[in-house]
């Protein structure tokens, strides 16, 4: 139910963000999630995900986004909304569910374009990764990836 995903996010993003463009980056990133676990094309992606965002520059951007065909370079999209150099929602959740919608189906690809345009990488990768592990599952982490990392804890298994 995505009234639902919406309201909740928004809720949710009320308590720890105070600010309201902070909130629909947080409804904008609920509904992407929502709609990549539904199976929503590549096609109609953005402009879902900008239809349920509140009216905000977050909104805004996701529309501008929504117009950029993918076969720009993530560096080109991060140059005309953003991708974290002011540490704000409006600056990274556009270009990072841009990146997503882009490679909805693979999660190493999505994390590549995602951090190739820099900006504040951590932030925008987890937004892009959370969204794409939505519709892909944990298996699409690649295998080397797993092995790499730090062991998790006893208490996370």
């Amino acid at each position: 139910d995505l009234d639902q995903v919406a309201a909740q996010a928004a809720l949710s993003a009320a308590v720890t963000h105070a600010h309201p463009e902070a909130v629909a980056g947080a409804v904008a990133v609920a509904v992407a999630a929502a709609l990549a676990v539904r199976g929503e094309p590549t096609e109609t992606f953005l402009a879902a995900v900008a239809g349920r965002t509140p009216d905000s520059q977050v909104a805004t951007r996701l529309r501008t986004v929504a117009r950029h065909p993918f076969e720009l370079e993530p560096a080109w999209v991060a140059g005309e909304v953003g991708c974290g150099l002011q540490i704000s929602a409006q600056d990274t959740v556009p270009y990072a569910v841009w990146c997503a919608a882009r490679h909805l189906d693979n999660l190493e690809e999505a994390l590549w374009a995602t951090a190739s345009a820099g900006g504040d990488v951590d932030t925008t990768c987890a937004i892009a990764g959370g969204i794409v592990a939505a519709r892909t599952g944990p298996g699409a982490a690649p295998p080397h990836w797993l092995q790499s990392r730090e062991p998790l804890p006893a208490w996370s298994r």
